[in-house]
């Protein structure tokens, strides 16, 4: 009795498997596209690439993988005089050398399709009903696909660097984190306090956990992530200093008959009292 020869891996399943099905289609003009075997040696990198240094070992990283499942995304090139200029794709074009590929996926685009392709993405940038994510991951399909800088794309889109850089930045959030800010649960600015952890991904969690749970405003988010890095408090500790109500200021509104808190700041901090009228006010300071 035969057995059934089992699937091969890696490079060993020919060209139509060294890319995957979900690959970002982004980069399809129509569903007609089609991904070309093309010769490694025939590709050129792109002059105008923006990143200049590549990690030896993030390389030899791909590379292993790159033999183990093959290319998932298909590289972009553009016709040259003498073969091919990648558009998109130069980490996997050298991972695929190092892996001892002969030929590469990849999609031949004319300069007029990448023109029609870049205007889309532009387009897209600057809808106003885009979220913050969904906004960073059309300005990364522009550093990538396009090889265009972050100042080059804020200068197209009318933005400082700053704020194009910051908005990427919300890609590298925890996945718990980005599907809040995907259904609302916390804002941009909440984003930012939480990349601040981005050194102890237990503590940005927590910073999260806190932010959802209790309502936390920004300021409050970033008081948490002051009180850890600069002040050397413990998570206990920073919210002990962020939260605006304790066992004391409770007691204290039920004696005053009005709101307390607290607001703390690096150098101590104040307390508050709330009132609705002047009367209200006359009657707290005559009790002062």
């Amino acid at each position: 009795m035969s057995n059934a020869a089992s699937p091969k891996k890696g490079l060993g399943r020919g060209f139509n498997a060294l890319i995957s099905e979900d690959f970002d289609k982004s980069i399809l003009l129509t569903p007609a596209d089609r991904i070309e075997k093309i010769a490694v040696g025939r590709i050129q990198p792109s002059p105008y690439q923006p990143r200049r240094h590549f990690d030896d070992q993030a390389l030899a990283e791909l590379a292993s993988s790159i033999k183990q499942f093959g290319i998932v995304q298909p590289l972009v090139v553009t016709p040259s005089s003498d073969g091919y200029t990648l558009i998109a794709g130069e980490r996997r074009w050298r991972a695929a050398q190092l892996a001892g590929l002969d030929t590469v996926p990849a999609i031949i685009r004319s300069s007029a399709e990448l023109e029609q392709l870049e205007l889309a993405l532009i387009e897209n940038v600057q809808r106003v009903d885009l979220s913050p994510l969904e906004t960073a991951v059309s300005i990364e399909r522009l550093h990538e696909q396009f090889n265009q800088s972050y100042e080059q794309i804020a200068k197209r889109l009318g933005k400082a660097t700053s704020t194009v850089n910051n908005t990427v930045r919300l890609l590298r959030l925890p996945p718990e984190a980005r599907d809040a800010l995907a259904a609302g649960q916390i804002t941009e600015g909440h984003g930012r306090a939480i990349l601040a952890l981005k050194d102890d991904p237990g503590l940005q969690l927590k910073l999260l956990e806190l932010i959802t749970a209790h309502d936390w405003s920004v300021r409050q988010a970033e008081r948490y992530v002051t009180s850890i890095k600069n002040e050397g408090a413990s998570a206990t500790g920073a919210r002990e200093r962020v939260e605006t109500e304790t066992p004391a200021t409770k007691a204290l509104a039920k004696r005053l008959g009005v709101p307390v808190q607290i607001r703390r700041t690096a150098r101590g901090g104040r307390l508050e009292l709330g009132f609705k009228t002047d009367d209200e006010l006359e009657r707290l300071l005559n009790l002062f």
